[in-house]
């Protein structure tokens, strides 16, 4: 009866311990980009649809005349995991950052039979948890990158010029002040922008020398022709969120908390790729 008694105690204490929860969490962030291709949009929520910018008659497409072939930015989407989504779907703030989706998904919480008692909290870390565009707005001129010049004051005739770059070009965007989780910003903005303007956008593009383009403006005679190119981007504005990431277990139950929320506005030019805007101008004396 007394060895009844002792293995009875022995199994309620085994029972109660937390510690035999075993629960284990492990993450892992890459310091790499994340990869993007073959990611769908997270499903969360539907992502708007894209209104087409209506371009100007001045702001034409080199892709194909481009000498440098600029490769196509990828939307840096990326696909809760199951596992991800649930936790994502506790958070009462929005999450969208593609890097803490990604931690996220590289992350696994075990289930242990006996979990009665079990608490544990997992700090993720700071993070940029979402930005909301509040204006999103075309430069056509936002860089000049070439001028074309013929001096034709001395025939009595018109005469055709037409663009021709005259070296290699490199046009960079950025943000327009410096706040923390910058790449992530980055990334953020440029879905938005993207999905608003329906623009091929990225933060670096490059117009390749001898570069060329068919159409002819006409310097009258007797007249100075300058044709000047100039790279468009779009000026993107609005708020990023940032907050304390936490793994919350309880027991069975899994769920993230955000803590110390603060909010920043920010903006960013990013460059519109493979579009130009032309100005010809022709004037009786030199510029």
């Amino acid at each position: 009866m007394k060895r009844l008694r002792i293995w009875m105690i022995v199994g309620f204490l085994l029972v109660g311990l937390p510690f035999l929860a075993d629960e284990a969490i492990a993450t892992q962030k890459e310091n790499t980009p994340v990869e993007k291709k073959g990611n769908a949009p997270i499903p969360k929520e539907k992502a708007p649809a894209a209104t087409r910018t209506v371009i100007p008659p001045s702001v034409l497409n080199i892709a194909k005349e481009n000498t440098y072939p600029n490769s196509t930015q990828d939307l840096p989407y990326l696909q809760p995991s199951e596992f991800a989504q649930s936790l994502i779907d506790t958070s009462k703030i929005k999450i969208e950052n593609p890097e803490l989706i990604h931690m996220l998904n590289e992350s696994a919480v075990g289930k242990a039979p006996f979990s009665f008692g079990y608490r544990a909290t997992i700090y993720l870390g700071h993070w940029a948890l979402n930005y909301q565009s509040s204006e999103t707005a075309p430069n056509w001129e936002y860089q000049k990158i070439n001028t074309n010049f013929f001096d034709n004051r001395a025939n009595l005739t018109p005469h055709p010029i037409h663009y021709v770059q005259e070296m290699q070009k490199l046009v960079r965007g950025g943000l327009t002040a410096k706040i923390p989780s910058s790449p992530d910003v980055q990334k953020m903005m440029l879905i938005k922008a993207a999905e608003k303007t329906n623009l091929p956008l990225a933060f670096e593009t490059i117009i390749g020398g001898a570069t060329k383009k068919d159409q002819v403006y006409n310097i009258p005679a007797r007249r100075l022709g300058y044709l000047n190119a100039y790279a468009s981007a779009i000026n993107e504005k609005g708020k990023v969120t940032y907050g304390e990431v936490y793994v919350i277990l309880k027991g069975s139950k899994r769920s993230l908390l955000i803590k110390n929320i603060t909010s920043q506005g920010i903006g960013a030019w990013i460059p519109v790729q493979d579009h130009l805007s032309f100005n010809f101008n022709a004037s009786e004396q030199p510029r």
